[in-house]
């Protein structure tokens, strides 16, 4: 998993957002103002920084601009600055997102894995085994000792949704939308269906039920 800098000068969000991202599997290292996201960034490998604009010492679009002096780690700005102009002139200085609180944690873990999906970071491995199952991500395919089992392209597409959001709840709205587009017709239950069907083909206890949210994949020791 990939190593996130979060910086906030706001004890309690830094905290929650950490918190949040954790269980994904992600080393999450904090900082509170400008300086200290700088030293921290230079001194670790950092694969992602999570940055506020309005930071003591050294304002975050500060920080922003040295960062692309250094290289081109994905930037997700997350403030309380909506203006049109702030914006631009994040992007101009060439950040990968933008946020603005109040903010869906949700949402933000989502966005924090999408960058990390652009940018090579969270890339699973193309075949992994679940107990006495292989599946072939690549070739859409899983087989055990007795052989290929029979399984749909969605089916395994839906696996892998959730092993790459690995820890983080999806609703069934945010499967839907990633595996069938929003203007398909569907309904929620649908999900359900898939879900039971890759928990009795695969014979999987990663997949856990969140009672009136979603589904997460979890590693269970």
């Amino acid at each position: 998993m990939a190593t996130l800098l979060i910086v906030e000068d706001d004890h309690k969000t830094n905290e929650a957002i950490c918190e949040y991202m954790k269980p994904a599997g992600h080393t999450v290292i904090p900082a509170y103002d400008g300086s200290e996201a700088l030293q921290l960034f230079r001194q670790n490998s950092i694969d992602l920084v999570v940055l506020d604009i309005m930071l003591p010492h050294v304002s975050g679009l500060s920080v922003l601009h040295e960062i692309r002096q250094i290289g081109t780690t994905p930037v997700l700005m997350l403030t309380a600055i909506e203006d049109e102009y702030t914006q631009i002139l994040s992007f101009d200085e060439q950040a990968d997102d933008y946020m603005t609180k109040p903010f869906s944690m949700v949402l933000l873990g989502k966005r924090i894995t999408a960058l990390l999906r652009r940018s090579g970071q969270a890339t699973i491995a193309q075949k992994m085994r679940f107990g006495d199952v292989t599946v072939d991500f690549s070739g859409y395919t899983a087989n055990d000792s007795n052989g290929k089992i029979d399984i749909m392209p969605k089916e395994i597409d839906l696996l892998r949704l959730l092993v790459e959001h690995k820890g983080l709840v999806l609703t069934r709205a945010q499967i839907l939308d990633e595996l069938w587009g929003s203007d398909y017709p569907i309904i929620d239950r649908t999900v359900d269906t898939y879900i039971k069907n890759l928990r009795k083909k695969l014979r999987l206890d990663c997949i856990v039920t969140v009672k009136g949210i979603g589904y997460k994949y979890e590693v269970i020791p």
